[in-house]
């Protein structure tokens, strides 16, 4: 996945806690409204997913549910970037292989959308780590140590939460060289 080098933010990061919540069957609800809202609002969409530690059930998460967007190509922002910003949310960050949505600051945040190309590594390297965290208990509970222990760790820095995770899910996709 992505270490975001080369990403270009847009609004300054809020320094909020990291603040985990034990899983939630909300989660699995949220998601399902929110790509339903999207489908209805993009046509070029090829695929929105669940992903991320809320996807996984069981695993301790922000309470914040990530979404992948797949489309046919992420430079074409005016196939997509209408509809989602016509649901509420912003553009954060454009990255070379992806872009990040969600609503706006000051606002509740439920939900995160990732943006990226269909059959693109970003595309892949998520759904494969979503998929090794839901098919394997034993390294769903070692993440959800290392986050928890982050967590502690780095107070309001969510920035240094995001790099400590890093070697752990590059250790997983790793296994099959993805």
């Amino acid at each position: 996945m992505s270490d975001q080098e080369g990403v270009e933010w847009f609004d300054r990061a809020g320094g909020e806690p990291v603040e985990l919540a034990e899983a939630s069957p909300h989660w699995r609800a949220i998601a399902n409204t929110w790509i339903a809202r999207i489908n209805d609002a993009l046509a070029t969409a090829t695929r929105v997913e669940h992903v991320g530690s809320t996807a996984v059930p069981g695993l301790v998460a922000k309470p914040v549910v990530d979404l992948q967007v797949s489309v046919p190509a992420v430079a074409d922002e005016g196939r997509y970037r209408p509809g989602l910003e016509s649901l509420g949310l912003v553009l954060r960050a454009r990255g070379q292989d992806h872009l990040f949505f969600r609503p706006p600051a000051g606002q509740p945040r439920v939900i995160h959308v990732h943006v990226c190309e269909a059959g693109s590594s970003w595309e892949r390297q998520h759904l494969y780590f979503r998929d090794q965290l839901r098919s394997r208990p034993d390294l769903a509970m070692d993440y959800a140590r290392l986050k928890r222990d982050l967590a502690l760790l780095v107070g309001d820095d969510r920035g240094a939460y995001n790099r400590g995770k890093a070697g752990f899910i590059r250790k997983v996709l790793c296994r099959d060289e993805r």
